[in-house]
């Protein structure tokens, strides 16, 4: 996984929600077979990590018990190690979901709590594997109520220097960090187009940065589209766009395209 992280080139993080209730393509793999089928096809397409979420993140999901995402992520990591020695994600807030799923043969741990609940650090210190901590204001279900901010760029740069900090002080490895801004997570469109386009700040850091706007309501509300199923082109010109200003990760749900499209880029700048 390091060896992965140390690359020049971009990296793509294939989405394969194993949830009901998703923004986007909520309960299209909750079936083992199918997920895992999706996970390889992703694979084939160019995707380098499979990140497997067993709880929706959506604005207002409901919350989802410890061993309900346990029953829902396991077998399909279980299934894609099998299968294939792609990296696998676990996208997490749950220590317990976290440690089971590593055992299971993930090897990452990607949190959208930014390692915030207890015991989290502890045990990503204790697992030594690398983890990527996510901004998000509030909480899944409010995250959207009218979210505020100093200066949305510097307060999430603060947030996410304060947290590496913890994470080394924890006994993590820095170089097992990588840190995501979190767009849509607690943002309003202006805060998300503050943060797209100030992103290059976020190199200070000296993590890598992933970028997960696959589909957003952010680009939906540009395109006046409220199908997320309809925003490809605009989350592949966005992906673009992150590259360009320093990201290295990238969490989609639409790998190929996203694929080609970074093929040129890196053409551009010489291979």
């Amino acid at each position: 996984m390091l060896d992965l992280l140390q690359k020049s080139t971009p990296i793509i993080m294939g989405i394969l929600n194993v949830t009901p209730d998703s923004f986007s393509d909520g309960g299209q793999f909750t079936r083992v077979e199918v997920a895992v089928r999706h996970a390889l096809e992703m694979v084939d397409e160019g995707a380098e990590i499979i990140d497997v979420g067993g709880e929706s993140t959506r604005p207002g999901a409901a919350d989802v018990s410890v061993e309900d995402e346990i029953q829902r992520v396991v077998p399909i990591i279980k299934s894609i190690r099998q299968q294939s020695n792609v990296c696998i994600s676990i996208d997490t807030s749950k220590p317990e979901v976290m440690r089971a799923a590593i055992e299971a043969g993930a090897n990452l741990i990607n949190d959208v709590n930014g390692l915030r609940a207890p015991g989290a650090l502890e045990l990503c210190a204790e697992l030594a594997v690398p983890v990527c901590i996510m901004h998000m204001q509030g909480e899944p279900r409010t995250m959207q109520t009218d979210p505020q901010y100093v200066d949305v760029v510097e307060d999430i740069i603060g947030f996410l220097a304060d947290r590496i900090e913890s994470c080394v002080n924890a006994g993590m490895d820095r170089e097992n960090i990588i840190v995501d801004p979190g767009f849509g997570f607690g943002k309003s469109l202006q805060h998300n187009l503050q943060l797209l386009d100030s992103l290059d700040e976020f190199q200070q850091l000296g993590v890598p940065v992933l970028v997960g706007i696959s589909r957003k309501s952010m680009l939906g509300a540009i395109l006046e589209e409220p199908d997320a199923e309809k925003r490809l082109h605009a989350s592949v010109a966005a992906v673009v766009l992150t590259w360009t200003k320093g990201a290295k990760i990238f969490r989609v749900h639409d790998v190929k395209p996203t694929a080609d499209a970074l093929k040129v880029c890196v053409a551009v700048n010489g291979g």
